[in-house]
């Protein structure tokens, strides 16, 4: 489609404090990137503090997150050219009249996690959600893909919603989920609505002393690098395709603005996958002293922790846990800890942002050449090959 480079005065009516947002914004940049189009954009970090505001804004044009409510509203009555993006629904009664639609599909994002927790060899599945609010309408859309799913599969439907995260009685909300956790049958996969209140699940199993993956298998929804970087065990998030959303909902306002009729299109965005972490691998183990002790090891094997740590974390001799771990594992808990400094250090090097000398420390290895000698004994090939393999190997 050929149209002109004229310049329009375009506002992104977003919360850049979200990751789902911030990445929406990306997939706008990326479109206009790649085109020849030109767009004087309006970018105001939180809009919701002034939303009344965009009634009278004299542009050409509007993107904006229609899952905040106040947004909705506001632009409910205005005749500029809108393109909106949010949450999708079950029911079709939910979706805004006459006003292109671009939505995450929610039912597909569970559906992979579910899937997931299923290969992985569980059977009992359950939800964190959040408090029923209208700012999170696309929270209570996932409980219903869950619960449908659940009814497939003839399983338990189990969600818990927990409480809003607020400083003044985050200990009473932590226990209260705390106690849902260790009332629940074990081993099971529990998907969380977002990876925020993924990680207060990672953190409620921590306190408890629940062993993650291997009585409770957790995966998020976001892949948000934040919430990555607050956890020790990592964590399985389900990939959202919030940048294919921004690029649509700009090549939908663009064709809009060149007379295109867009007034009753409605797109359901597919998730991209799932990043398999840590957090959802979930393994059986016939020891109790050998999950204890992975459990420990998960979360603290980059801090340089010996073999004679984890056996007083399990509460029995350094000799009776080796022989549970030669009959269960195959191997030392030596080994075993060398196997997640490694995992680690891969998924390092492939991100490219660190040298090596800081992620063989970040990693807990003793020295960068220890490090070495673990690649080339395990892998054949130093970190730098491997990461060279990665690149190679890449799509």
């Amino acid at each position: 489609m050929s149209h002109n480079t004229a310049s329009h005065r375009i506002a992104l009516l977003f919360n850049a404090n979200k990751i789902y947002d911030r990445e929406i914004i990306a997939g706008i940049g990326a479109y206009l990137s790649s085109t020849r189009v030109v767009w004087d954009l309006f970018l105001e970090e939180d809009f919701r503090c002034r939303p009344d505001e965009i009634r009278n804004w004299e542009g050409d044009g509007i993107i904006a997150d229609f899952d905040d409510p106040d947004i909705a509203e506001a632009l409910r009555f205005n005749r500029l050219p809108i393109v909106a993006a949010g949450s999708s629904y079950e029911n079709d009664e939910d979706y805004p009249k006459d006003i292109p639609y671009i939505a995450t599909y929610n039912a597909g994002l569970i559906k992979q996690a579910y899937d997931h927790l299923i290969e992985v060899g569980l059977s009992r599945f359950a939800m964190y959600s959040m408090p029923e609010s209208p700012r999170n309408r696309w929270a209570q859309e996932r409980e219903k893909a869950f619960r449908r799913l659940s009814e497939e599969n003839g399983s338990p439907c189990d969600i818990y919603r927990g409480h809003p995260t607020r400083a003044r009685d985050w200990n009473e909300s932590l226990q209260s989920l705390v106690n849902w956790l260790q009332g629940l049958p074990k081993p099971l996969g529990i998907i969380a609505v977002t990876d925020a209140r993924a990680r207060q699940v990672m953190q409620a199993c921590v306190l408890a002393g629940i062993a993650v993956p291997e009585e409770i298998a957790l995966v998020g929804i976001d892949n948000d690098p934040l919430t990555r970087m607050l956890t020790r065990i990592p964590l399985s998030s389900v990939i959202q395709g919030t940048e294919e959303i921004g690029w649509t909902a700009a090549q939908t306002l663009h064709e809009c603005l060149h007379n295109v009729q867009h007034r009753n299109t409605r797109i359901l965005v597919p998730p991209i996958g799932i990043n398999v972490q840590a957090s959802s691998l979930h393994q059986s183990f016939s020891s109790p002293y050998v999950m204890r002790a992975m459990h420990y090891i998960r979360q603290f094997a980059a801090l340089g922790i010996k073999t004679q740590q984890v056996a007083e974390y399990v509460g029995i001799s350094r000799s009776s846990l080796e022989s549970y771990f030669q009959r269960e594992r195959n191997c030392t808990v030596h080994d075993e800890i060398l196997r997640f400094r490694l995992e680690m250090a891969k998924n390092l090097l492939a991100n490219e942002q660190l040298t090596s000398r800081e992620i063989a420390i970040k990693c807990g290895f003793t020295s960068l050449q220890y490090m070495h000698t673990v690649f080339k004994r395990e892998l054949g090939c130093t970190p730098r090959e491997y990461l060279d393999r990665c690149k190679t190997s890449a799509p």
